[in-house]
């Protein structure tokens, strides 16, 4: 059997391998550029741009829990000009692609931030983090309410040509509605899932561990929900899905590619193991050698359920 071939699609975006690495866990990417070789990545996500600098939540704001971390970071990052100038020149030297993720507290910001970085051939692409509270309406988070989540993906899709990937909350009674609204809307995939909200507790001081208070569970104990919002999402909706949450071995990647993922993303074990990553690219390349399965897109969806 030749070597299989690994290649997947999202949009327009070409990816050599199904493996990229999940917003917020890798910096711009010269955070990780001694340990890792970034050529090798199918795709760099990078940590969130908002359309002005921004410092993020006071400290304490990771804690590590039985099976994952909880993390309150609150989105701190250089903003969309101060990428440009920072991080671009630096990422220009790869040929993997960039997926950037984007935020706002309004719609406006979306818009703002995509009107800035579109211009930027080194960025190829964008993930809409959904999970931000809508200040203008109350603060429920966009991605909680079909409608305010919909109107977000139709505006960045008015404004560029570029793949375009909601990032969907998982505290939502139906991920498959919003699955479907993001493909109505445009979108050219989606992934799943964003941190848990939860919180922990200190039984000596009585004080939450987070100065935040809550904040976002991710790791080895949300792998399991993830891979069933990804085999839900999978049915509802025909795009292509990039699935994460608890991924740590090539094993639990090939999980999420056969509940329906056509992609996945290394999150939280880049702090404990930044080999992570290429060691499920060559676990996925073995699986699919010794199952003689010739292509990764094969594989995906094949879940008997």
């Amino acid at each position: 059997m030749s070597k299989p071939d690994l290649k997947v699609k999202i949009g327009s975006m070409e990816m050599r391998n199904p493996v990229t690495v999940a917003s917020g866990t890798f910096g711009y990417g010269p955070e990780y550029a001694e340990l890792v070789d970034l050529n090798r990545l199918g795709a760099i996500t990078v940590k969130g741009i908002g359309p002005e600098e921004t410092l993020g939540n006071p400290t304490p704001r990771t804690f590590e829990t039985r099976g994952g971390m909880l993390n309150a970071i609150g989105l701190p990052g250089p903003g969309a000009q101060g990428f440009i100038d920072k991080y671009v020149p630096f990422l220009k030297q790869y040929d993997t692609p960039v997926i950037v993720n984007i935020w706002g507290k309004s719609m406006e910001d979306y818009g703002k931030v995509v009107e800035m970085l579109d211009a930027e051939d080194t960025v190829t692409a964008y993930e809409i983090n959904l999970s931000c509270p809508n200040v203008k309406e109350g603060g429920s988070a966009f991605g909680t309410e079909t409608d305010s989540f919909s109107r977000v993906i139709e505006l960045v899709r008015k404004i560029t040509q570029k793949p375009i990937i909601p990032k969907l909350a998982p505290n939502v009674p139906d991920i498959g509605k919003f699955a479907k609204a993001a493909e109505n809307c445009g979108a050219d995939a989606i992934s799943i899932m964003n941190s848990y909200p939860a919180m922990a507790i200190n039984i000596e001081t009585l004080e939450p561990e987070l100065a935040n208070r809550t904040g976002g569970l991710s790791g080895p104990a949300i792998k399991p929900i993830a891979v069933k919002l990804v085999w839900d999402a999978a049915k509802a909706s025909s795009i292509p899905i990039i699935g994460m949450g608890g991924i740590y071995e090539p094993e639990d990647a090939i999980e999420f590619i056969i509940a329906g993922a056509a992609a996945v993303a290394v999150g939280t074990a880049n702090f404990t193991d930044p080999s992570t990553a290429i060691r499920v690219i060559e676990g996925i390349e073995a699986y699919l050698t010794d199952h003689r399965i010739q292509s990764v897109r094969e594989l995906s969806g094949t879940v008997k359920a």
